[in-house]
């Protein structure tokens, strides 16, 4: 019975370790020409770091399927999956885009602009707030979850790494960082109900939104790669906006 009580904490600690890791590989990363020898090599770290974030997300997700699971929930579980998120999900966004925008930002800008992609890490802040001391989100949320927030913001570097489609000159424009980081900050804070991903059962009448959503990500998944994160959070807003009222 004490290990099972320890196991959602256990998992909230994973994710709290693999965000740390993540932190370090992105702020010892250097983008610069002459400290790189090939595209691959360029965004390699940030790959990486993404990599930690994505097992970072599915720690997060099982902590409180456990709890719930194993009926074990606490207000500490509940406090140190928060903080455990401030890290992987609040402080590594932040940081992600800070070292693509100090990377984009052409020499005529001031270098200080980089700085503003914290704005991010301060609304998953306020984020993480009021998602603790809102009884309106029990079953659902109201602003974009911070996992959602960093899976798009991460897989920005995975994009860069197979640019595919021609991305790079539109995703290292500084202005389109400083227009995400601007939306995403808007969107973690504001008042659009979105539908959560958690099963009570898996019938489909319950869940039919949710099974909708994860096959669509899926197949966007299968045939797009990384390019498909942000329209996969593009479509868990419009899915949830959309949804009848009854779902």
């Amino acid at each position: 019975m004490a290990i099972r009580k320890h196991l959602p904490n256990a998992l909230t600690c994973l994710n709290l370790l693999c965000g740390c890791v993540a932190l370090t590989l992105i702020l010892a990363y250097d983008a610069r020409p002459e400290y790189v020898s090939s595209s691959e090599q360029q965004w390699q770290p940030l790959v990486q770091a993404a990599y930690f974030i994505g097992l970072a997300a599915v720690a997060d997700f099982f902590d409180g399927f456990v709890a719930r699971a194993l009926h074990v929930s606490s207000p500490i579980g509940k406090d140190l999956d928060s903080l455990a998120d401030m890290v992987s999900f609040g402080v590594v966004p932040g940081a992600v885009l800070f070292k693509l925008l100090q990377y984009a930002l052409p020499a005529s800008l001031p270098a200080w602009l980089a700085y503003l992609a914290f704005i991010v890490s301060i609304f998953s802040a306020l984020r993480l707030a009021k998602f603790n001391n809102d009884t309106r989100q029990t079953n659902s949320f109201i602003g974009l979850p911070t996992p959602a927030n960093t899976l798009l913001v991460v897989s920005l570097p995975l994009i860069l790494l197979n640019d595919r489609f021609g991305l790079q000159t539109y995703l290292l424009s500084p202005w389109v960082l400083l227009g995400l980081t601007v939306l995403l900050s808007y969107l973690l804070v504001a008042e659009i109900p979105l539908f959560a991903l958690k099963f009570k059962n898996f019938g489909w009448q319950d869940n039919s939104l949710r099974f909708i959503f994860v096959l669509l990500s899926v197949g966007l998944l299968l045939v797009l790669g990384a390019t498909a994160v942000p329209l996969i959070v593009l479509l868990y807003v419009l899915l949830s906006v959309l949804k009848p009222k009854y779902v």
